[in-house]
């Protein structure tokens, strides 16, 4: 895990870290491992990696994955999807060939398959602001962020009675059953690796990868606890509730990576090239899926291709909310060096130049088919095809010393970049620029208590500069809702501080014990609101002020067996969940354990493990992502003073997972 930005090697979009996961080729050599498990929501997994021996020099390692687990939340709905469902598996295949004296090149094929449902969207409260009709002076927290309301119009509908609230625990069966598939996620990719020593200084590396990713989302874990809101006396189409999420996704990638990489002397130094070449298309559509009688007394499922307005969500009797298409292209060199002044001292400095190139369109947008339009429609709309050209240098340097065989101290400046682009929700198809972050830390690495304790220490602050932020609202119509999602940048500099501190200490033999803490601040400066007048603030999603993780890892020699014995907890402070609310999630403690009885010989050298685990432990529930858009006004009508409370419910939010135990059974051969 390569944490703060990461700019120079690994380019835009790595303003936070990076993870770098490096998979292990084949050995040539025949051994592997399986592995197996069952558990509770009838779950089950396996796993298989076969290391096959060298044939004609080539070497095959053969990977595989399943996962399995039903539904935590039940849908009430015959025939249909539950909540937090999903069944995966993945196969890679890998080969390794040895051409000539010093080359190794590896080639692999992948494919995986994700099929899956949402957690459950439970309603937690009814109208929490105190929304009325009226002066808005009335209900003063009944205010949309980003707005200046005078008054407010309409009036809050009272909850049809099959409607559950319930904001304190995790429902087990949905209050109201929705027409509900699951979502399939199906990605492939073909990737090379070749690697050359042609020199001892140098080893030249060429890695290539192409990927396709097909997604289709099917969403309808709200039911009526997301608008549209119903109310009694409803004629037709104002019957319908029960927003159903549709949306296709297609995307191609193609990569192309040279690196040199080596020592002399005193220097190790790595420089590259690298080519992106992407494009995605994607489209959404919304019809509602449920509609009560006038009498708000009864429910019926509507025809899934004509019962929303004359639509529905098979493919191909979908009403399209929005489409749009993206050609991205990417071009970087970049080129770092170690000089290992002394064994003590190191100094790392490195940079990379990038240029971007995005073009992008709307096939539709708010029932305007763009490629059929005329030129007055796209004028009215304020549309213009995205096409830009971003180029950047991001620096970096490190200074490190080796203060004593157990001490390291760094202080590091580094650079980042995420490229822009446009918000297909908008209409006008409307751009945002791309974010710049510096970043300067300091820490220390320590080994102490001969070496059974470790100490690590960081401090860091990072500035970034015209922060991408999301302003997401609902825009409710007679045959189904359009989830609007604009990206723009905040002005000025998006300040995040922080320090992490992580302890490992090994008292005795066999017993490990861990700890770490981090604290993080962020501000992200008011943004002008340009219709209202007003300041809005802005927050960094799913980052708490303050969390810490703890472990205890015991290991108990049982003959000439192991009994091991993991506990874990992980505290995560309440934080915001969107960008543009200050509501936040609720604070959260989970702990997980596992009991194990390892080195089991099984004939000759193959050897068996025997596990049982359990995750959340102590079967706690919170909240972990609030969305209180539903509670709050409409945005403002052409006055910019009035908003509607017509469609005001209630704050939503997802639960956690719950508690889930199982056991498992692994040997390698």
């Amino acid at each position: 895990m390569l944490k703060g930005p990461q700019g120079t090697l690994f380019g835009r979009n790595t303003e936070g870290g990076a993870l770098s996961i490096v998979t292990k080729g084949p050995s040539g050599k025949w051994g592997g491992s399986a592995t197996g498990g069952i558990a509770n929501y009838g779950s089950y997994n396996g796993t298989l990696h076969v290391d096959l021996p060298e044939t004609y020099g080539v070497s095959l390692k053969l990977d595989g994955v399943i996962q399995h687990q039903d539904a935590t939340t039940k849908n009430p709905l015959a025939d249909q999807t539950g909540f937090n469902y999903y069944h995966r598996r993945g196969f890679k295949a890998t080969a390794r060939v040895r051409p000539i004296s010093g080359m190794t090149a590896d080639f692999s094929y992948d494919n995986g398959y994700d099929s899956n449902s949402p957690f459950y969207s439970q309603l937690l409260n009814v109208n929490p602001n105190g929304c009325k009709a009226g002066a808005q002076s009335a209900s003063p927290a009944c205010a949309l962020p980003g707005t200046n309301y005078t008054t407010l119009t309409g009036s809050v509908k009272p909850l049809p009675s099959q409607v559950v609230v319930n904001g304190d625990s995790r429902m087990k069966v949905a209050d109201i059953g929705v027409p509900q598939q699951p979502s399939i996620d199906k990605t492939h990719g073909f990737t090379s690796n070749i690697r050359w020593d042609v020199a001892p200084e140098i080893e030249l590396r060429s890695i290539t990868a192409w990927r396709g990713v097909n997604a289709t989302q099917y969403d309808n874990s709200g039911g009526y606890h997301r608008v549209p809101v119903v109310a009694a006396g409803c004629v037709g189409s104002a019957c319908n509730f029960s927003r159903y999420s549709l949306a296709d996704l297609h995307q191609n990638q193609f990569s192309q990576e040279f690196q040199a990489v080596g020592t002399v002397g005193q220097f190790d130094y790595v420089a590259g090239l690298y080519y992106f070449n992407e494009h995605i298309s994607d489209d959404a559509a919304t019809p509602n899926s449920l509609a009560f009688n006038s009498a708000l007394t009864t429910i019926s499922v509507l025809d899934p291709c004509t019962g929303s307005g004359g639509f529905g969500s098979l493919v191909g009797c979908r009403s399209i909310d929005r489409a749009s298409e993206v050609h991205s292209k990417s071009y970087a060199g970049y080129g770092q060096v170690t000089w290992n002044a002394t064994d003590r001292v190191h100094l790392t400095a490195g940079g990379r130049y990038t240029r971007d190139e995005k073009q992008g369109v709307l096939h539709f947008s708010r029932n305007l088919n763009y490629d059929t339009a005329t030129q007055a429609q796209l004028t009215a709309a304020g549309y213009a095809p995205l096409d830009a050209t971003w180029n950047r240098f991001n620096p970096m340097a490190t200074l490190a010393y080796d203060a004593s065989d157990t001490v390291h101290v760094y202080a590091k400046y580094a650079t980042g970049y995420r490229a822009g682009g446009a918000s297909s929700r908008t209409s006008n198809y409307q751009t945002f620029n791309p974010e710049d972050v510096k970043s300067y830390e300091i820490g220390a690495k320590t080994d102490f208590w001969n070496h059974r304790a470790r100490l690590n220490l960081a401090g860091y602050i990072m500035d970034r500069k015209n922060s991408q932020v999301d302003i997401s609202s609902i825009q409710t119509t007679a045959s189904g809702s359009f989830n609007n999602l604009v990206t723009i940048n905040a002005p000025g500099i998006t300040k995040i501080r922080g320090i992490e501190a992580d302890l490992t200490v090994q008292p005795v033999d066999g017993l490990t014990l861990t700890a770490g803490y981090a604290y993080t601040y962020t501000k992200i400066p008011p943004v002008l609101i340009t219709s209202t007048g007003v300041y809005q603030n802005f927050y960094i999603v799913f980052t708490p002020r303050n969390a810490a993780n703890g472990s205890v890892d015991y290991t108990m020699p049982v003959g000439d067996m192991d009994l091991k014995f993991h506990l874990d907890g992980n505290y995560s402070q309440a934080t915001q969940t969107f960008d543009q609310f200050a509501t936040k999630n609720d604070p959260a403690f989970i702990a997980n354990a596992r009991l194990a009885l390892a080195n089991i010989h099984v004939g000759g050298s193959n050897a068996v493990t025997i596990s049982a685990w359990v995750r959340n432990l102590f079967d706690k529930q919170y909240v972990f992502r609030r969305d209180p858009s539903n509670s709050l006004p409409g945005a403002p009508t052409t006055n910019l003073t009035s908003g509607s409370v017509n469609n005001v419910l209630g704050d939503y939010g997802n639960f956690n997972a719950p508690r889930t135990y199982g056991m498992e059974a692994s040997v390698k051969f």
